[in-house]
This record gives C-alpha cells, sequence and structure tokens, in this order.
C-alpha cells in the first residue's frame, strides 16, 4: 500500500527515517553515449515509510526545507554514498564518481563543506569519487557565499556541478559568477524537445560549454533520439531512462559492476601559458599585452579547413605592410592570401598543433595585395598554439614575424655558398652546413663519398664521434664548439686529426646569424695539412 503523508506525519517520522535508514539513496547511472560505458551516478534521495510506502521527493523536499530539517536528510545522503563507495573499495569493485546536492539551506545555516570533508575522511573516499551538485536556484540571492562554499570545496578537490541548468531565469548570469566544474543540462526544461528552436537553443548552450572548457551530462534523456541529437553536438554524457532509471543499492551495485567504466578524469585545465578566458576582457592583462608588446598577433578558428580571423593587432598589420586596416583583414577571406603549397604547410601545422598542444612554427609564402601599395609576396613566419576548442574547432593564437628581407638574404648566401660547394669539388676541401637550432648536419658531396656520410646528420655531432671520424681525443673540444655556436660565436679555427688515419685538418667554422643577432647556421670546412 501507498499514500502520500501528511505534513504532519512527515515531520513526526523524520527523526526515525534518519535513524532507521528510511531515507536512503538510490543511484541514477551517467553513460558516455559514444561508448556505452558507464561515467558516474547521481545520488538520489528516496524516502520509504514502512506504512505509507515510497513518498516523492517532490512531496517530502519542500516539507524538510520549509522546517529546516533538509541538512540532515542531505548529510545522510553523503553518509551512505561514501559508506557505499567503501564498501566497493573493500570488494575491489571499480567505482565511479557519484554526485550528491547541496541545497541553500545547507550552506545558509550549517558548516556543511566541513561535515562533507569529515564524512569523508571517515570512510577514507578518495575526492576524485566525491562529486557536489548545486542548483541555480539555490545560489539566486546568495552568490558571493556559493561562491565561497564552491571555492572551498575546490581547495579540497572536489568537483562541482550545476545541475538543472537552464530551469531558471539567470542561468547565464549564473554561470559567469560562478566556478563549476560540470554543467547538468536538464532537457526538461524543453519538454524534452531537441527539434527546431529548443535544438538550436541546445546546440547553443553546448557550444557555449566548450568554449569555457566545461563539460555537459545531459538529463532527461528517454529516447535514442534525443541521445543521438545531443552526441551529433559534441555532448556524449547521458542521465536518463533509456540507459537507467534510478536504482536501489543492490541493483546499482550489480550494474555498475558488469559495466566497463571511463577513467576518472579531472576537468581539462586551461593553458597556464595563456588565460583564454581573460584574453576576452579588454581590460584584462592578456588583452594588454595582445595589443601592446607581443608583436604581430592574431586569433583565428579553425575547423576542417576552414579558417576565420577572429582578432588581429595593429602590430600583425603592420608587420604585414601593405596598410590593410584589421577590419578589412578579419573580413576577407584568409586563403587568398596564402600561395597553394604554403596554404597546405599552415593546415598541417596546425593539425600538429592541435595534436601536440605546443607551439609549432611555419614559415609560409605570401601574396597580399592593396589599393595603396599594390601587390607583393612575402614570407611570413608563424608561432601557432591551441588555446581553446569546442569540438573540432579550435582556437588558435599566432604570432607572426616577416622574414621576407631574411629569405631573401639566406637565398643570395644560398647561391653564394652553392657556387663555394661547387668550386671545392674541385680542391681538396670538405665542407657541410650545421643547423644550430636542430643540430643537423648536412655534408658536401665529397664528404658523403669519400666519408661515406648521409644526406643528413641529426644530432651533430655525436655519430660522427661514435663513427670514429673525430678522434676520442679531441672529442670534447669539438663538443665545446658546438656550444659556442650556440652561444653567438663568430668563428672558430683549429688543427686537429681526422679519420682513424689521424690525418691532420684544418678544421674551421663561421656563423650566420639572422637579423636580431641570434646564431641560425654555422659553416663547416676541413682542408687536409700537405
Amino acid at each position: 500500500m501507498q499514500r502520500r503523508m501528511t505534513t504532519e506525519e512527515l515531520l513526526v517520522s523524520f527523526d526515525d527515517a534518519i535513524k532507521l535508514g528510511h531515507i536512503f539513496a538510490y543511484y541514477q547511472p551517467q553513460f558516455n553515449h559514444s561508448t556505452g560505458r558507464m561515467t558516474g551516478a547521481e545520488a538520489l534521495m528516496r524516502w520509504v515509510d514502512p506504512e505509507a510506502g515510497m513518498q516523492y521527493p517532490s512531496d517530502f523536499i519542500p516539507v524538510l526545507e520549509e522546517n529546516d530539517l533538509l541538512y540532515f536528510a542531505d548529510i545522510q545522503m553523503v553518509e551512505m554514498t561514501c559508506r557505499f563507495l567503501r564498501q566497493c573499495i573493500d570488494d575491489d569493485i571499480p567505482v565511479i564518481p557519484i554526485s550528491f546536492n547541496m541545497s541553500r539551506n545547507d550552506i545558509f545555516k550549517h558548516e556543511y563543506v566541513e561535515d562533507v570533508e569529515n564524512i569523508r575522511k571517515k570512510y577514507d573516499i578518495p575526492v576524485k569519487y566525491l562529486r557536489v551538485e548545486i542548483t541555480e536556484t539555490s545560489a539566486i540571492g546568495g552568490m558571493e557565499l556559493m561562491s565561497s562554499v564552491i571555492g572551498r570545496f575546490h581547495e579540497l578537490g572536489y568537483i562541482v556541478e550545476m545541475d538543472d541548468f537552464g530551469s531558471g531565469y539567470s542561468s547565464l548570469n549564473i554561470l559567469k559568477d560562478l566556478d563549476v566544474d560540470i554543467i547538468k543540462l536538464d532537457l526538461n526544461f524543453l519538454n524534452g524537445n531537441v527539434s527546431g528552436r529548443g535544438g538550436i537553443i541546445i546546440r547553443s548552450v553546448v557550444q557555449m560549454a566548450k568554449w569555457l572548457r566545461t563539460p555537459i551530462i545531459v538529463e532527461g534523456v528517454e529516447t535514442i533520439e534525443q541521445a543521438d541529437f545531443m552526441k551529433s553536438i559534441g555532448c556524449y554524457y547521458i542521465q536518463g531512462y533509456l540507459y537507467s532509471k534510478p536504482l536501489p543499492e543492490e541493483e546499482f551495485l550489480e550494474k555498475m559492476s558488469l559495466a566497463h567504466h571511463e577513467p576518472t578524469k579531472s576537468p581539462i585545465d586551461l593553458l597556464k601559458t595563456f588565460n583564454a578566458d581573460n584574453f576576452w576582457d579588454p581590460n584584462s592583462l592578456e588583452t594588454l599585452i595582445f595589443n601592446n608588446f607581443v608583436g604581430g598577433a592574431a586569433v583565428f578558428s579553425y575547423n576542417e579547413g576552414r579558417l576565420e580571423f577572429i582578432r588581429v593587432n595593429r602590430k600583425y598589420i603592420e608587420e604585414i605592410g601593405m596598410n590593410i586596416s584589421e577590419r578589412d583583414f578579419i573580413e576577407s577571406n584568409p586563403w587568398k592570401y596564402f600561395e597553394t603549397d604554403g596554404k597546405k604547410l599552415f593546415i598541417d601545422t596546425i593539425k600538429k598543433a592541435i595534436d601536440s598542444a605546443e607551439e609549432e612554427t611555419c614559415e609560409v609564402w605570401m601574396t597580399l595585395t592593396s589599393d595603396c601599395c599594390g601587390t607583393d609576396r612575402m614570407c611570413i613566419r608563424y608561432h601557432l598554439r591551441v588555446i581553446g576548442n569546442a569540438g573540432d574547432e579550435y582556437l588558435i593564437y599566432s604570432i607572426i614575424s616577416n622574414i621576407t628581407a631574411e629569405k631573401k638574404s639566406y637565398r643570395d648566401l644560398y647561391e653564394s655558398e652553392r657556387k663555394f660547394a661547387f668550386a671545392s669539388e674541385h680542391t681538396n676541401t670538405y665542407a657541410w652546413e650545421y643547423t644550430i637550432a636542430t643540430k643537423e648536419m648536412r655534408p658536401c658531396f665529397r664528404c658523403m663519398r669519400d666519408l661515406g656520410l648521409p644526406p643528413l646528420i641529426r644530432n651533430y655531432p655525436e655519430p660522427v664521434i661514435e663513427s670514429g671520424l673525430f678522434q676520442p681525443d679531441y672529442a670534447e673540444m669539438y663538443r665545446e664548439w658546438h656550444r659556442q655556436l650556440a652561444a653567438g660565436i663568430g668563428s672558430l679555427e683549429a688543427v686537429m686529426p681526422l679519420t682513424a688515419a689521424r690525418i691532420m685538418f684544418k678544421v674551421k667554422y663561421t656563423t650566420e646569424f639572422d637579423e636580431n643577432g641570434v646564431p641560425v647556421r654555422a659553416y663547416g670546412s676541413a682542408t687536409p695539412l700537405q
């Protein structure tokens, strides 16, 4: 028999309900819809009276809240969740993070954070397995206190989720002000409708959350169509009747024991070298640096071949030197400036930056045209780094330098060196080129023919020392030479024995510098002494 208890009955029986376990937890699993793996669960409060049967949370929670009793029921949920996790850990059952709900009443009248932490310590539960859920409505009227509570939970290592996102009237303001780690989007606020305007709204929320680096869990998913739609817009974490209704502890334990688990991960950290959030603030230090101190800089988005410049600073335009306005540059098709080979190299470098999460560099030739300056061909060196992403769309920060003059100088130098190399083939001199930054050595034809060297030697000079070309008693001196080249010495010269026959050679180095005085390459030669 089941009947709805009156307010008086609920209040009278509450103490016994806590002591005797009539108020307890059901667990609703969360799944990754792409993999089918269980990723977490939410502890949901249930009350089963011995005489009246199951009571609905919508009936008893408001009564408890109005009478300052909800805190004790919420603490009961934390206690039962920790006890359950302890049992699983002791039985060697792989566990997943479980979230519990924090109400407005919990933090306004009690030391909730300390009480939760004491319970966690009592059961010795790793903090990564516990998550705190707040509702956006609970923050209204107490934003400063709620922010402080979230900060305290973060200091202790807890993940904080915003529950029922979208159901209130100030969702965006609250999301802006509260540093939550996960958003729980409730499909019920759209009556489960993911078509038409409802789908557009959800897609926008998901995109916004991705730019904030905030994962989303979708609640209230009941159909495969809803789940597939969410996956199609890049939201994979699902909670709802499609996968599982809330389960009593025994059934949930069985389901958890059988389900594949995804590893527990903390939220993605923003790049420590650049605060992408502050970048959008016109008064932030990041914007000040972007506009004034970093040289030519730009931010653009990239998605499967589509390139769109979002911001460029004035120094970027000045570096190009074509008297194009920032607006004209941003509104134009950026690919029109790239030559065919340059476009391919630029895309390859973007993909490399995405894969490595590090700064990547490329040099591309571009052709730019302006009304006042006509057409000019220039070589631009790009330093690229990913600072954010939303699904397959990536936000790229780039710093540029115009190296056209440098390239032309290199070309002239190359021609000179090429002629020198050609001439050296008719003399008794061996020559090679050493790239200082990469430690790569490229030998002349005679080196390859007479000494058996490959066309490219990496980590130079170690391979030639190991081969015996440079003798052991001169090896450390030769290594020191290369350290001096990297430090910027202009030239080096010495007489030393080479090859196993210890033939005496005069070995010389001459260093080439860029326009900033940085050593770039060194040109070596070895001439046998007659």
